[in-house]
């Protein structure tokens, strides 16, 4: 049974929808009054509830029947804070047929949305913290929507129209999945849920699958950690028997899976080491890539690749080619080892001071804390008034003594990570442009040889062009090359082209290095000097937060107490 369209217009999810949903089960009483007052931000909402369903007053309880027509919101923002029904009756809100406006839920991690008219899983692309969501009940034909959800384990489509189990491969936390009461038909579907390794309670009963004799004996047999089936535990007698029917299968499907895995491990692989050739800023000079480019656009130079000597001085070239190509990469391996060398260094030392700082810090609030409440006793239970005064300017000095100590620190601590901060751009400047500097001095060998061949294959092409006047060429050209060799200018012109389609491809990836190598320093530094600010405006802030609150304390001791 699906849900239909009732009476009252179906809506797109807004913000109004969701304030009001917020205001209705938000924190009560001095809580609530609070929330009220300051507003009650999204980012800071963990459970959401818009489990809709029509019912005469407005607001309701949890929604569990499909058999209710209509509307309940509910909203659970903090695990620690008791949420109370709405105690007055709000506005009748239709159902949800999309979802949208989501987007500032950011720490959300329980959505329910059950028992609305949603067709489409949409809008869910920021709620990465997700663990627990409910969309049963609804007109959702498809499953989509989900592939940043990666830390959801509870998900729950019953009742809807889903024909086919996929898209879910995000979802690697998966535990909990219910289907129930959709159109799932192919066996195959049972199949797919076997890469969720920690899926142990799944529900598919109301679907044409279930009613298959085999059903149950498939989805033991296939999905062997699964521990609850459509509500019931799996004995351990019916998996034994389900692996004993269905071993043949389940070995087969085993081998298949461990060479697929086999060969994602390997791609795997080497997506980690081209991602760590990226860093260095050498990827693909590890073998001829560079090389082969050269040769891919260039028409004329793969023509001329065909006259007589021209095979051997081009395998000549390329070995020596690629011979400074590795060069360039082992030599970029290296001095990114020391990149990141001098990066680990430069953050260890960056943290000693920081935790040496706040030791210091920590150790002047303690001896400041050791005698504070001593301090406010002692006011308090101070009966003169010329001594109580006397006390207050006192113990006000020491609040500012331990403030002007604290700001102290902290500004001891700003020059010395200036200094290391600056110590660390340079020498980090300085390994960049070695880097750069020695890379440019081995691409220009790959220039020299690039000249070098041009000139030998200019030499080669003029000697044919003469033969083939003179009518002594050996062997028959190809008829792609023979256009070439009508005169000079035209063989001047075939060469010259292929010569600077190659020293553009070079130069191309000379410029790519040294670019992306001089934004990666350019950045790092710039976003070293920005860290260290932030952390400096945080300290600061900390610091005049905490004399704050002690000074509070002082100026709440009233005249009136020596009074009494």
């Amino acid at each position: 049974m699906h849900r239909l369209y009732n009476s009252l217009e179906p809506r797109v999810m807004d913000e109004d929808m969701l304030k009001l949903a917020v205001g209705e089960q938000g924190p009560r009483e001095e809580a609530g009054q609070l929330a009220r007052q300051e507003g009650i931000l999204f980012k800071d909402v963990l459970s959401l509830r818009l489990d809709f369903q029509r019912h005469g007053g407005g607001f309701v309880g949890s929604c569990t029947s499909a058999a209710w027509i209509p509307q309940c919101v509910g909203i659970k923002l903090y695990p620690n804070l008791r949420l109370e029904p709405a105690k007055a009756p709000a506005p009748i809100v239709s159902d949800i047929l999309r979802i949208d406006s989501l987007w500032e839920f950011e720490n959300l991690t329980k959505l329910q949305l059950d028992n609305n008219i949603i067709e489409k899983i949409e809008g869910l692309e920021q709620l990465v913290h997700l663990v627990w969501l409910d969309l049963s009940f609804n007109n959702i034909e498809a499953i989509e929507g989900l592939d940043t959800l990666v830390n959801l384990e509870d998900l729950s489509l019953f009742n809807n129209r889903i024909s086919k189990i996929d898209s879910l491969d995000a979802l690697v936390k998966l535990q909990v999945l219910s289907l129930g009461n959709n159109q799932i038909g192919n066996m195959m579907n049972i199949i797919y849920l076997r890469r969720f390794k920690d899926l142990r309670t799944l529900s598919l009963s109301g679907n044409p699958i279930a009613e298959s004799e085999d059903y149950k004996m498939f989805v033991c047999a296939y999905l062997p950690d699964l521990v609850y089936l459509d509500f019931h535990r799996i004995d351990d007698h019916m998996k034994e028997m389900a692996e004993s029917k269905h071993q043949y299968s389940i070995d087969e499907l085993k081998h298949r899976e461990n060479l697929i895995q086999s060969r994602l491990e390997d791609e795997q692989a080497q997506q980690e080491e081209l991602e760590k050739h990226k860093a260095a800023f050498v990827e693909h000079l590890n073998g001829s890539f560079l090389f082969d480019s050269m040769y891919t656009e260039d028409v004329e130079g793969n023509k001329l690749a065909y006259l007589p000597g021209v095979s051997e001085l081009l395998q000549a070239y390329k070995d020596k080619f690629v011979i400074i190509c590795l060069n360039i990469f082992e030599y970029g391996l290296k001095q990114q080892e020391k990149r990141k060398l001098e990066l680990d260094t430069f953050n260890e030392c960056v943290q000693e001071a920081i935790q040496e700082n706040q030791e210091q810090g920590k150790h002047r609030i303690a001896k400041f804390e050791e005698k504070h409440l001593l301090s406010l006793n002692a006011i308090r239970d101070e009966s003169e008034l010329t001594n109580f005064e006397m006390k207050i300017v006192e113990y006000g000095k020491d609040i500012m003594e331990l403030f002007n100590v604290l700001m102290t620190l902290e500004m001891q601590l700003v020059e010395q990570l200036e200094e290391t901060i600056n110590m660390f751009e340079r020498n980090i400047i300085d390994l960049v442009a070695l880097f750069i500097e020695n890379v440019q001095s081995l691409m220009a060998q790959c220039r020299d040889l690039e000249n070098h061949h041009h000139e030998k294959l200019l030499e080669i092409s003029i000697n044919t062009l003469e033969k083939i006047l003179k009518g002594d060429v050996d062997e028959d050209l190809p008829d792609d090359l023979r256009p070439l060799f009508v005169d000079k200018d035209t063989i001047f012109n075939a060469v010259g082209a292929s010569h600077d389609i190659h020293l553009l491809k070079i130069d191309n990836r000379e410029d790519e290095l040294v670019t992306r190598a001089n934004s990666w320093c350019t950045h790092l530094v710039d976003t070293i000097h920005k860290n260290e600010i932030m952390r400096n405006r945080r300290r600061v802030k900390e610091i005049n937060q905490y004399i704050d609150h002690m000074q509070n304390e002082l100026d709440s001791l009233e005249c009136s107490d020596v009074i009494d």
